[in-house]
């Protein structure tokens, strides 16, 4: 079984749900808390041994290239001043040179054609994708659990996580069979059910282990809701062939791409932080009282 080495990451989203804020910065690169969104995903693929991340970009989108790279300027600032905690801070942020590509979505395709788009630096290699507008908190991380489950049984691994039902309706959920270890086989998938006519209460969260064959069907999948191409056709094509599985991930996640999920996860964020963690939330109290 071929380790994990590589992530993909779909970066090359407008970020229309969170306007006015993304008409000039990338939704990905919006704060959560201390650091943008995706420094919190990159984060939690490094946890999990990621060797080597691809960001799917697009237009006006450099702003994401620049923040893993180096800032001379001001790194010498910092130096001058003395300031050795930040310029520490900055240098351990960096992934290892040679660790990061980039390649060019061009048109808005949908999902489907971003994670198509890595092809050429995947390889023949099964690989991680992660959503970075789904943040999620976890220890050990949500891709680290994956990986566990992925272990166990090889093949498609899926992260899911439980919503009510009555909320089945506004998300993709699977239809399963009987859970082993780490994880449970996927029997199919559906998208935004009834409640009534719901497979499962498991919602599919922005996070998948795939094996390279994906990318044939990738390549000959029809456009379909919205008139993308859309990685779950392309998955529920696969899945005849080869096996999926989903783990339920121990953790929390937030959905940044909606006005209220980034809300949450900047508070979510800012009240795990361990030095001003007791501090916001005693903030959060106050304003609270005075409503």
């Amino acid at each position: 079984m071929k380790k994990i080495r590589k992530a993909v990451l779909p970066v090359a989203g407008f970020g229309t749900r969170v306007l006015p804020a993304t008409k000039s910065l990338p939704k990905e690169m919006l704060p959560v808390f201390d650091r943008p969104a995706v420094h919190w995903v990159v984060e939690e693929a490094l946890e999990a041994g990621i060797e080597h991340f691809v960001f799917v970009t697009g237009r006006n989108k450099n702003a994401i290239e620049d923040y893993f790279d180096r800032a001379y300027e001001l790194e010498d600032s910092l130096r001058r001043a003395g300031k050795t905690t930040q310029l520490k801070m900055l240098e351990d942020m960096l992934p290892e040179a040679g660790s990061k590509s980039f390649v060019r979505q061009q048109s808005p395709l949908g999902l489907g054609h971003a994670v198509w788009c890595a092809r050429d630096i995947i390889g023949d290699e099964p690989f991680a994708v992660l959503l970075p507008d789904v943040l999620v908190q976890a220890s050990p991380s949500c891709l680290a659990q994956m990986i566990e489950g992925y272990a166990e049984v090889g093949g498609n691994v899926i992260a899911v996580d439980p919503v009510p039902m009555d909320h089945v309706s506004s998300y993709g959920v699977i239809a399963h069979g009987p859970k082993s270890g780490k994880s449970m086989p996927v029997t199919g998938m559906v998208e935004k059910p009834p409640r009534d006519q719901a497979p499962s209460n498991l919602r599919i969260t922005g996070r998948y282990i795939l094996q390279p064959q994906i990318f044939h069907y990738l390549e000959t999948q029809e456009r379909g809701a919205g008139g993308e191409i859309q990685l779950t056709d392309a998955m529920l094509r696969l899945m005849k062939d080869q096996p999926f599985h989903a783990v339920e991930f121990a953790g929390r996640d937030f959905d940044c791409g909606s006005r209220l999920g980034y809300a949450e996860a900047f508070v979510g964020y800012a009240l795990k932080d361990p030095q001003l963690g007791d501090d916001v939330r005693a903030m959060l109290e106050r304003l609270l009282a005075k409503d």
